[in-house]
C-alpha cells in the first residue's frame, strides 16, 4: 500500500480554515471542493491514458487523452458525497458510484446500507472519496467492497488521515492483489477515545450539511 501526504502551501492554508470550528458549512462545502481538486490532481497522476492523433491549427501531431473504461469515483456517503463535486471537476469523464457506509459508534465498526455500483468492475481505477481516514474501519470496508467486484487498482482520496487508519489499512491490505494508494491532505497526530481524529476538524458530515 502506497501512502501520499499532498505537501503544498495551498492544500495546507485550506487545511487550516476547514480546521476553525468558526468556518460556517457554506465556507466549509466550498472550501472541501477546491481541496479535494487539489488532492485529486496529485491522485491521478497514473490515471490511464491513451495517445491520439489531433489537428491543431499549425500542424498534425499526438496528445494523450483519458483510456477507457473511464475511471470510477466512489463517495462514501455521506461525507464523501461533499468531495464529488471538487472531484468530478478534475475528470468529468468519470463514471459516479456510491457507497453508504455507517460506522457503529460503539464498536466503530463499518456497514454498508446503500451500494449503487457495477457488479463488475474489472479493469477499472477506483477512485475513493472519504474525508476522514481515522480508525480505517469504513475505507477497509468500501475497498473490500470493490475489490470483491473485481477492481484491483483503488486510490483513496481523504482529506485527512490518522497514523491508527493507516496502520489499520496497511495490516488489511498487507498481501492484498490489489493496488492500493492513499493521498492525504494531512497526517494527524493521534486518534482520541472516541475514535476522532486530532487535531482533526470535527465531524466532517455535520461540519458540510449540519448535525442530523
Amino acid at each position: 500500500m502506497k501512502i501520499h501526504v499532498a505537501d503544498h502551501p495551498l492544500i495546507s492554508h485550506k487545511l487550516t480554515v476547514l480546521r476553525d470550528e468558526r468556518t460556517d458549512s457554506p465556507t466549509f462545502r466550498h472550501l472541501v471542493e477546491e481541496l479535494v481538486t487539489l488532492l485529486a490532481y496529485e491522485a491521478t497522476r497514473d490515471v490511464r491514458t491513451k495517445t491520439v492523433s489531433v489537428k491543431t491549427p499549425v500542424i498534425q501531431t499526438q496528445g494523450l487523452k483519458m483510456a477507457e473504461p473511464a475511471p470510477m469515483v466512489v463517495p462514501i456517503l455521506r461525507a464523501g458525497l461533499g468531495m464529488l463535486e471538487g472531484m468530478v471537476r478534475l475528470v468529468p469523464t468519470a463514471e459516479v458510484g456510491f457507497l453508504g457506509m455507517v460506522r457503529d459508534e460503539k464498536t466503530l465498526q463499518a456497514s454498508t446500507y446503500a451500494n449503487r455500483l457495477p457488479d463488475d468492475l474489472s479493469g477499472r481505477q477506483c477512485f475513493v472519496l472519504d474525508p476522514m481516514l481515522a480508525t480505517g474501519g469504513t475505507l477497509v470496508a468500501a475497498i473490500n467492497y470493490l475489490i470483491e467486484r473485481g477492481a484491483i487498482e483503488i486510490t483513496a482520496i481523504c482529506i485527512l488521515a490518522a497514523p491508527e487508519g493507516i496502520a489499520f489499512m496497511e495490516r488489511a491490505f498487507e498481501n492484498s492483489p490489489a493496488s492500493i494508494t492513499v493521498v492525504t491532505g494531512a497526517l494527524d497526530t493521534k486518534l482520541n477515545e472516541h475514535g476522532y481524529i486530532v487535531p482533526g476538524l470535527g465531524d466532517a458530515g455535520d461540519r458540510l450539511y449540519g448535525v442530523v
